[in-house]
């Protein structure tokens, strides 16, 4: 696991939304979830799949018009302790590019970051609005089964997944 109990305590001390909201951590753990299933199937980097799912929306000041919140994600998600992240420097980059253009409808980048935005954009049911496969940018997030299992996550609200997870890292 790429995420530790002292990185998600720093997030949530800063985390100016409601933790359970929209924008919060259940949604984080879908994304995480979209991710790593994308990832074990696009060859992306897990870790920064993983972390992207939990710091992409962790700078959010409002749930609603807030196009600079990818750009201040990215530049928390180069401010972290590498101790913290544990990841190389061409790895926070990427981390970086995929929280600062998340939610701007790019489509071309690194597989990584692909499957990072995907992760996200399937995640969308949340507010109400089904993922579009033309705006997915991965051959496998496209697949219709994928979409119909992920829609379907995205309508359960609360996603207990990295609940669990929290309650198993070390302090």
């Amino acid at each position: 696991m790429a995420i530790s109990g002292t990185l998600i305590r720093l997030i949530r001390r800063q985390f100016v939304l409601d933790w359970h909201g929209i924008h919060g951590a259940p949604h984080w753990a879908r994304v995480r979830l979209n991710g790593l299933r994308l990832a074990a199937l696009t060859g992306a980097n897990p870790s920064v799949v993983e972390l992207f799912a939990f710091l992409h929306d962790s700078q959010r000041r409002n749930d609603g018009h807030d196009p600079f919140h990818g750009p201040r994600a990215a530049a928390f998600a180069r401010s972290l302790p590498r101790e913290l992240v544990r990841l190389s420097t061409d790895e926070v980059e990427l981390l970086a590019h995929a929280c600062e253009g998340h939610s701007d409808g790019h489509m071309k980048a690194d597989v990584t970051v692909q499957t990072c935005w995907d992760a996200d954009r399937l995640d969308l049911g949340r507010v109400g609005i089904v993922p579009d496969s033309d705006r997915l940018c991965c051959e496998a997030a496209r697949d219709a089964e994928f979409v119909r299992w992920a829609y379907a996550r995205s309508l359960s609200g609360r996603s207990t997944e990295m609940f669990d997870a929290l309650a198993e890292l070390p302090d």
